[in-house]
């Protein structure tokens, strides 16, 4: 049975509903969005239309979503050719909404949830095997009107056809950069972009100690890596420390057992005091950093010092290194190599568990999370050579594609036209279209 996405039922009208519900209403997609009440259905609509920013481009394009209500119109779900389950992420509020809606939905259409990590097999355990077949995870992220990255996760008896008609929409139609990702927790981007965050946590208290300060902190870990401006502590201000905790509960209990971001699950004492006391973010007003309007109209941007527990202003840390400094024998070298070698080995450790290949790695890494260069290609740029001998020399042991890559004799993982990568076999591969 060929499948052919025109149209979709968006159930949970949150952030992330009313995001994939708005860019699908833009690319003239008959959407249904249902919400616990018209009223708060209604409102979702408001900040599609009206939010900051909003979720459609084009005036108009709100005529193509229909509001419901979950508990009054979950059976219109089956003149729909997708069902979008983007409620909160809770397993258990999660089967109970696939319980209901796989009996009302109709043949030959499509299932996902949108899923930051929970394993698609945990939600679907024991469901019948006609929503087995048509199941997928979608994973946007947010804003999904701006960010490239959609992760999709099949499970293994999802029908090829499912992959296809989903691939073939979220890329083709909503101009999504489509990654194949493996039903592992976390999957791809936020599986290497949290222990980035999580373990960097805990590599920032040591370079504290030794003297490096939380701005010069995110100085290095921002444009001398090719990462975003946020750094470290402003990522996770924009992200909130509430959020990162359930992140961490979700890989402590989903992790393998011998992974290596176990080590890191539960944050360090400063940060541990700040979401206790409710000092999440940008959201609580402030977190490692709040700005203030001054009676002039300036701001002032102040760092919650998290070795005094006071606030103080911020300091203006310009740097002018690379991502070699990692490779530095100072407190900046080791705070560098500390989180960011560290990320990259993991990241080398981690194919084929949550990817057959380095480029969906990659990507996930530059669309989702806004790097420059994904883990493989920064590995490739700083020299695959050294940065291996400082994974024996620092670690202890080899990454599994670095290994890869020595036994193979190459001397990069992409050629240099970029064309093609190494395989896991050892192998070069063409690179796949994006």
């Amino acid at each position: 049975m060929s499948r052919k996405i025109n149209s979709v039922a968006v159930l949970g009208a949150g952030t992330m509903g009313i995001g994939i519900a708005g860019l699908a209403a833009e690319h003239d997609c008959k959407v249904l969005m249902l919400d616990v009440s018209m009223e708060a259905a209604e409102k979702a609509l408001e900040r599609i239309v009206n939010g900051r920013p909003p979720a459609i481009d084009t005036p108009g394009k709100e005529a193509n979503i229909t509001l419901g209500t979950l508990e009054d119109d979950l059976e219109k779900i089956a003149d729909y050719d997708w069902v979008c389950e983007a409620v909160i992420e809770d397993l258990a509020t999660k089967r109970a909404l696939f319980d209901c809606l796989e009996p009302l939905r109709k043949d030959g259409s499509v299932v996902s949830t949108n899923t930051s990590g929970i394993p698609l097999r945990d939600i679907t355990a024991g469901m019948p095997e006609r929503l087995l077949k048509d199941v997928c995870v979608t994973h946007f992220f947010n804003p999904v009107k701006i960010m490239k990255l959609c992760e999709l996760v099949p499970s293994t008896q999802t029908d090829p056809e499912v992959v296809d008609a989903f691939r073939d929409y979220l890329g083709g139609v909503m101009g999504k950069g489509v990654v194949n990702a493996k039903d592992t927790v976390n999957f791809i981007g936020n599986r290497i972009g949290c222990f980035w965050m999580l373990m960097g946590l805990h590599a920032a208290t040591h370079a504290r100690a030794a003297g490096l300060s939380q701005e010069r902190i995110d100085a290095l870990m921002s444009k001398p890596m090719g990462l975003p401006p946020t750094g470290l502590y402003g990522l996770i201000d924009l992200i909130g420390l509430d959020v990162m905790d359930f992140v961490g509960k979700n890989l402590a209990l989903n992790l393998p057992k011998d992974d290596a971001g176990r080590a890191f699950t539960k944050f360090p004492a400063a940060e541990q005091a700040l979401f206790e006391r409710g000092q999440l973010g940008r959201k609580s007003g402030g977190g490692f950093y709040r700005v203030s309007k001054l009676d002039d109209g300036s701001k002032k941007k102040e760092t919650f010092d998290l070795d005094t527990g006071e606030w103080r202003d911020a300091e203006v840390v310009a740097l002018d290194v690379g991502a070699d400094v990692m490779f530095d024998d100072s407190a900046d070298g080791a705070f560098a190599w500390g989180i960011m070698g560290g990320t990259l080995a993991y990241a080398a450790d981690l194919v084929p568990e949550i990817s057959d290949d380095i480029v969906n790695i990659d990507r996930a890494m530059r669309w989702g999370f806004g790097w420059s260069k994904g883990p493989f290609e920064l590995i490739d740029a700083i020299g695959p050579g050294r940065f291996a001998e400082q994974c024996r020399a620092k670690l202890g042991h080899t990454p599994k594609m670095l290994g890869v890559l020595e036994t193979a004799g190459a001397e990069s993982f992409y050629t240099e036209d970029g064309r093609s990568f190494l395989g896991l076999d050892g192998k070069l591969h063409k690179v796949p279209a994006e």
